[in-house]
């Protein structure tokens, strides 16, 4: 019998938990839970015989793969992946997965949220400014991007999107203007949203030099991950310019000094929240659990990131 672990440091819904219980036990597994962990040696424990494991933001090392001899694949119930080790992973034949698309409306809703609240000026009487007629530019144009883009055109708002993996045919074709390089995306738009990952090429890329470009007034969306922002930079902006505003549902390291200085120009979720509504967890859950279930029977290794 195969035996599948859920690690959630932060747990799934009930109901999708539920989900994946009877998925998994459809295909005759054993369904283990560990929620609410607090220690590696727990998670350590748990997964020390198990074939599969299903995780959120939980952090999958080399140390925790060492202690899991029958693992045999790690699903991440998301679209981010660099909670796990993947190098590491391949080294040991382990086959990482994530869960594409399953997440991304909740996200989209949340940066637009976010838009709104800071145009809005966090909805304290003063006066604020409409999102209809604004300049949007989304950089990256995946799965979140497009529903930022469908939520935002909804809203009336110009719609740019820079994606160097994506022709200007195909972003054309969904309604969206195409700017071809990083550069002319900050220098066109009052809005930016970002939806690229955290990786050697992208971490601190998101520079003063860019930041300084957008035209005034300007808002900056992440909900990626805090490493592309360079914090150092980021203070300097809001520093030299009065008009700039950052909101982030992945609070920067130096969050407290900045809430301290820039009061209504920075706002943080208390945690990552982008994937935080039942339909999202629903959708993961169930997502994960078909793919291990697919990956043992059928081979299925469609959605592997360490290829």
């Amino acid at each position: 019998m195969k035996k599948v672990l859920l690690a959630t440091e932060k747990p799934f819904a009930a109901k999708a938990v539920a989900k994946i219980e009877e998925i998994c036990g459809a295909a005759g597994y054993e369904v283990r839970k560990l929620e609410k962990y607090t220690s590696v040696d727990e998670l350590k424990a748990a997964i020390k015989d198990v074939n599969a494991v299903i995780i959120r933001s939980d952090k999958i090392t080399k140390e925790i793969m060492d202690a899991a001899p029958e693992l045999k694949i790690v699903v991440r119930g998301g679209a981010g992946f660099d909670n796990v080790d993947c190098a590491a992973a391949k080294e040991k034949g382990i086959v990482v997965m994530n869960t594409p698309g399953v997440n991304a409306n909740a996200v989209a809703e949340l940066a637009i949220g976010m838009a709104i609240y800071t145009a809005r000026t966090c909805f304290t009487p003063s006066t604020g400014t409409e999102l209809k007629g604004k300049k949007l530019g989304l950089q990256a144009y995946g799965n979140v991007g497009r529903n930022v883009a469908r939520i935002a055109k909804g809203l009336g708002m110009e719609v740019y999107a820079f994606d160097p993996f994506l022709t200007k045919e195909k972003i054309e074709s969904e309604g969206v203007k195409y700017i071809a390089t990083k550069e002319e995306l900050y220098k066109t738009c009052n809005y930016v949203s970002l939806h690229i990952p955290a990786n050697d090429e992208t971490k601190k890329s998101i520079t003063k030099e860019f930041m300084m470009d957008m035209p005034k007034p300007a808002t900056l969306i992440n909900t990626a991950r805090k490493e592309i922002i360079n914090e150092e930079d980021l203070a300097a902006v809001l520093e030299a310019r009065p008009d700039f505003k950052y909101v982030a549902d992945v609070a920067p390291d130096n969050a407290e000094e900045l809430k301290a200085k820039f009061e209504g120009r920075v706002f943080f979720t208390p945690k990552k929240m982008g994937a935080q509504t039942s339909e999202a967890n629903d959708n993961a859950a169930e997502a994960a659990a078909n793919e291990i279930v697919n990956f043992f029977e059928k081979g299925d290794v469609r959605f592997q990131v360490n290829k």
